[in-house]
């Protein structure tokens, strides 16, 4: 047989389905960058991103036999991981110290509003806040934060500064945060609780 390397991906999907050992070992080199990158940035814990890697790809070689060869097999990892992802923060929101961790691991992401993993039940009072802010700071803070352009862009969109479009992010995201339930402690608990990236 073709060295590894050399084989495409499904090739390689199919191969893994009759339980090839060498294959599951050349798509997780393929692979595990860009899943481990996708879960950090959903759960803002470079360990737990490492621990939920490591899950993802126990969990693809258990379901292997059953792999559909048919569907993108990255697209397989990713939907994967953000299950993993939602089935922590759920049980984080019943473990009470599983959630100081993540509190204190994720508090960087209460910083900003874009961050917010936000479950569906409080997606409606997310995009509420948002339809409440003055219609200036609604449209730089959508054109920043929901469509992801600079601030350069909306600058030359806006013919305004890129400190006066800080000023609106930062006035912005304080709302939002108050409107999603304040700063404090058990605020964050609360918004924790619910962790579910409104981009998945």
């Amino acid at each position: 047989m073709a060295a590894y390397s050399t084989l495409s991906i499904l090739e390689l999907t199919a191969l893994l389905k009759n339980s090839d050992e060498r294959s599951f070992s050349e798509l997780y080199k393929i692979y595990s960058t860009r899943i481990y990158s996708n879960l950090k940035r959903l759960t803002k814990d470079d360990e737990l991103a490492k621990e939920l890697l490591q899950e993802v790809f126990f969990k693809v070689w258990e379901k292997r036999e059953a792999l559909n060869v048919e569907i993108s097999f990255q697209a397989y990892l990713y939907k994967i991981s953000e299950n993993m992802v939602r089935d922590f923060f759920r049980k984080a929101s019943r473990d009470k110290k599983l959630m100081e961790h993540l509190i204190n691991a994720a508090s960087e992401m209460y910083n900003t509003v874009e961050d917010l993993y936000i479950s569906k039940e409080n997606q409606s009072l997310f995009q509420k806040a948002i339809d409440e802010l003055p219609p200036q700071r609604k449209r730089i803070f959508t054109l920043c934060k929901i469509e992801g352009k600079s601030y350069d862009e909306v600058s030359q969109l806006l013919g305004i500064s890129n400190s006066t479009i800080n000023d609106h992010i930062v006035k912005a995201t304080k709302a939002i945060r108050m409107a999603m339930g304040g700063t404090g402690h058990n605020a964050m608990i609360s918004i924790a609780a619910s962790l579910i990236l409104m981009n998945i």
